[in-house]
């Protein structure tokens, strides 16, 4: 399966991607929250079980995905409250996290439990069962940068 993407660019080609697994978990629909304890395996298609090797010394990783139950397109808003919650600010989608995007693509970082050839198993993943697994990187703590977030994103 390959997912067709329109580019923006002068020559108004597509970007193919194409799933290098599944997300194989209980959690069957979209949901904001309560991930922190959701166990999952993210099952890698066999041809990529070589390029797991040396994932395990991580303690975590970094996972992206493709959102395909969550809207996209023509019926995205450009400004929403976070969480939809009235009590926070109206601000502009991409300050917030929410799954209805532009292009869907989702991006955690999880803690690494175990990697068994091409199965990843993972907790914290904020992907439902079925969702299609784009890339993997292990994740080092070097990523972080000394980073601030408005008033209102404490409140969540």
């Amino acid at each position: 399966m390959s997912l067709e993407v329109a580019a923006i660019g002068q020559d108004n080609s597509g970007i193919t991607m194409t799933p290098i697994g599944y997300v194989r978990n209980d959690v069957d629909a979209p949901r904001r929250e309560e991930w922190e304890e959701v166990v999952s395996d993210i099952v890698l298609d066999a041809a990529w079980e070589e390029a797991t090797e040396g994932l395990e010394e991580f303690s975590h990783i970094v996972v992206v995905f493709w959102m395909h139950k969550a809207s996209s397109g023509g019926g995205v808003p450009a400004k929403t409250h976070p969480r939809r919650r009235p009590d926070l600010p109206l601000v502009g989608l991409f300050a917030t996290h929410s799954p209805n995007r532009p292009n869907p693509v989702g991006i955690s970082i999880v803690r690494l439990l175990e990697r068994r050839a091409n199965v990843l198993k993972v907790r914290g993943l904020d992907a439902i069962n079925g969702t299609p697994v784009l890339d993997i990187k292990g994740y080092s703590p070097g990523d972080e940068v000394n980073a601030t977030v408005p008033q209102w994103a404490r409140k969540l």
